[in-house]
């Protein structure tokens, strides 16, 4: 006879205080389960019942086997970084499950495998046990396939507890498999099991609850590296060169995707892009940097251990002036790190990639909107300044879920910056390659084929004098360096401004950047509602700086730069900007587990340096 563990009648009532759009929910489960379909279905329904949510996924580095934690934030008010505590978990890796539980705050609930027997370890925790195996057996008949399909059963279960609407758990899922209609039919038998099982044997007996709001009306659900590879797209790019590398590879292997269905010509159906696998990244970032000398938009995309290897071509593009775009989604380091988890630790080094005295652009997205609006305008920049451009993401915004506006279809013409045709200098009659003839630092060039006699020119990353010839006179190359740091300084005036939000009296400032933006927006609210702290905001999106940095660090008192990295990388390259004993006003606060930023991680640490308040 089959016997089913029951949630005793006892416990059924609803502890009081409901808590509605508002919970965190963790699917702790083994990689390479076939979780995270189920996992993008559960994110997608509460979307699309119009609340506000994020998605988190932890995931080891290895092909399969390994402990993973999916987690979803679901908030009424729009908060969607990471929460620190776990209101809902779902217990399915016997590796994790003891520990998982017991790292819970009281009052949460665990839906688990019932083989764990998880009960007897915590009295002030609402427990469901599920019977995995034996609901999925009926419902997919292959062996081989349930191991994959059990995992749909927990969306039924946390459909029925949580009150997810049916039909658009239903929806989720058949978008999530699009034609593969047999999939999607046997995949939502295995809901509606799970459903069918909770309703029957799993009274309700925790407070949370999911209720249909109208927040997320008219928005999308997108990955960062999804939203680059758009805004690459529509910026004209034709060269991409690149090496597999997490958690950069979807970039690459998406705008791929891209380029076949929109940039092949219709009448002869070939393409009218390249797109190259490199042999490493030092071999993708020369041939990128071939690439925007011979005039094509070029790009690659990597993560840190990418970066150093790009080292010495970064600097010769620097030095001769070629343009060059350069996407860093960062991951923890150093040496490989932990390739899967996040980080905000590339940003110093990056600065000032190469050997000798070089500064580069960064730019600093901190949404899927931004991702997609400055991979276009690293592109604009990068043959503005003729230079290399970073757009510096991260494994959070680029391999996470994030909400978004539809993105906005680019108005603007591309911007190619100071390029002289065979018109142009037949014309001026004069061209100089290096000469700095309107005082911005910013040179003239020519593209390789311009049918002009004064349009050829030497590129040389040696000594060179400002008509590109070679010269070792110490005058020379002196000029040269003073030119690159003067077009440098126009640099910050032409790229995006920070975004500042001042409240009036506060004494307090907070400056952050990236995916930090997000955990910084609800750790303002949190000072202002528990200690009544009013606190202003610069968010960067770009250096280098503007003069409203060094504006802002001297309004307030204190001024504490929020970034995930161990050493305070930003606040010194603020320090940097602001000079002088303003910097005594500068303190850090520093996050670099390789788990994304929470709230109450920010909250707590400026209560614990600031004075009594």
């Amino acid at each position: 006879m089959e016997t089913v563990e029951e949630v005793a009648p006892s416990s059924s009532s609803i502890p009081p205080g409901k808590i509605i759009n508002d919970m965190s929910i963790q699917v702790a489960t083994v990689n390479g389960s076939g979780s995270q379909t189920a996992n993008a279905v559960l994110l997608r329904s509460i979307f699309q019942m119009g609340i506000p949510v994020s998605g988190k996924n932890l995931f080891p580095s290895n092909i399969a086997g390994l402990p993973t934690w999916y987690t979803i934030r679901a908030n009424r008010d729009g908060y969607i970084a990471r929460k620190k505590e776990i209101d809902f978990l779902v217990a399915m890796n016997p590796e994790t499950a003891k520990e998982d539980v017991l790292t819970l705050p009281p009052g949460a609930a665990v839906v688990y495998d019932e083989p764990l027997q998880l009960r007897q370890l915590r009295q002030d925790l609402q427990f469901y046990p599920v019977p995995f195996d034996k609901i999925v057996t009926p419902v997919c008949p292959d062996a081989r396939l349930r191991r994959l399909v059990r995992n749909m059963i927990y969306d039924g279960v946390l459909a029925r507890l949580l009150d997810i609407e049916m039909a658009e758990v239903e929806k989720g899922l058949r978008k999530q498999f699009g034609k593969k209609v047999k999939a999607a039919e046997l995949n939502w038998n295995a809901v509606k099991a799970g459903f069918d099982y909770a309703d029957k044997h799993l009274p309700k007996t925790d407070r949370y609850f999911l209720r249909r709001s109208d927040k997320t009306a008219g928005k999308i659900l997108i990955d960062g590296n999804s939203s680059a590879a758009l805004g690459c797209m529509f910026a004209g790019v034709t060269v991409v060169c690149w090496y597999p590398i997490t958690p950069s590879s979807s970039l690459a292997e998406t705008l791929i995707d891209y380029m076949k269905r929109y940039r092949t010509d219709p009448k002869t159906g070939k393409a009218t892009f390249a797109i190259v696998q490199a042999e490493d990244e030092l071999a993708a970032l020369g041939m990128v940097v071939g690439a925007g000398w011979a005039g094509a938009r070029a790009m690659t995309s990597t993560s840190g251990p990418g970066i150093s290897l790009m080292s010495e071509f970064t600097g010769l593009a620097y030095y001769t002036e070629v343009p060059a775009v350069i996407f860093d989604i960062q991951r923890t380091g150093p040496s490989t790190g932990l390739p899967t988890r996040t980080m905000q630790g590339d940003i110093l080094s990056t600065a000032f990639l190469s050997h000798g005295d070089t500064a580069h652009i960064l730019l600093l997205p901190s949404s899927m909107e931004e991702c997609f609006e400055m991979a276009m305008e690293a592109f604009d920049l990068a043959e503005e300044f003729q230079t290399p451009v970073f757009v510096m993401s991260d494994l959070d915004l680029g391999m996470n879920y994030w909400m978004a506006e539809p993105f906005r279809y680019p108005e603007k013409p591309i911007r190619r910056g100071k390029v002289l045709s065979a018109e142009d200098l037949e014309r001026v009659q004069k061209f100089e390659r290096y000469r700095d003839v309107d005082g911005d630092g910013i040179p003239y060039r020519t593209l390789p084929g311009t049918d002009h006699p004064l349009a050829a020119y030497f590129t040389r990353g040696s000594g060179h004098n400002e008509k590109a010839g070679y010269s070792e006179r110490p005058e020379d190359y002196q000029n040269n360096m003073d030119r690159l740091k003067r077009k440098f300084e126009t640099a910050r005036q032409r790229l995006p401004a920070p975004v500042v939000v001042e409240s009036p009296g506060a004494e307090i400032g907070i400056i952050a950047f990236g995916s930090s933006h997000w955990a910084v927006l609800e750790s303002r609210d949190q000072m202002r509602q528990e200690r009544k702290m009013e606190t202003s905001y610069l968010r960067l999106r770009a250096f280098p700086f503007d003069g409203q940095v060094a504006d802002f660090v001297r309004r307030h008192r204190r001024v504490y730069v929020v970034e995930q990295n161990r050493d305070g990388q930003m606040a010194d390259l603020v320090q940097l900007a602001v000079a002088g004993a303003d910097c005594s006003r500068i303190r850090s606060v520093r996050h670099y587990t390789g788990i994304p930023i929470d709230a109450r991680t920010i909250t707590d640490e400026i209560y614990s340096q600031e004075p009594s308040h």
